[in-house]
């Protein structure tokens, strides 16, 4: 069972958790084990262009990280769930680079049908606690 010191919620987030009974982020021993994110804004809505969506969801991870003290620098591994993923996966990864610096983590892409709200991606990534 996860104590509540271990649950990382970024502010904006709590009404999420405390609705949907998720958390964003939970600490296991020296990992940050991070839910899925997709490209949402404080209101649940969902940009309709894709750049602006993935870009944002990478901005949500940054948002968790920084809850817990980390960077992506800590990142070492990502898994991205995407709807359109042949059609998307430039773009995505032009996105990531922004984000996401050498040494690079460990990241695997998986094509979906579909992802809640419509969003194009979810991202889910682990982060070492240093």
């Amino acid at each position: 069972m996860t104590s509540d010191e271990n649950i990382v919620i970024p502010a904006w987030m709590q009404p999420m958790y405390d609705t949907y009974h998720y958390a964003p982020a939970v600490i296991d021993g020296d990992q940050l084990r991070c839910s899925g994110m997709m490209g949402i804004r404080p209101d649940m809505t969902l940009p309709e262009d894709p750049q602006t969506q993935f870009r944002l969801a990478f901005e949500n991870l940054r948002g968790v990280l920084a809850e817990a003290g980390l960077t992506f620098a800590d990142v070492t591994d990502i898994t991205s769930y995407h709807v359109g993923l042949q059609q998307h996966i430039q773009l995505f990864g032009a996105v990531k680079d922004e984000f996401v610096a050498a040494p690079y983590p460990a990241w695997t892409a998986v094509g979906v049908t579909e992802l809640v709200l419509g969003a194009l991606v979810e991202i889910q990534i682990i982060a070492r606690i240093r």
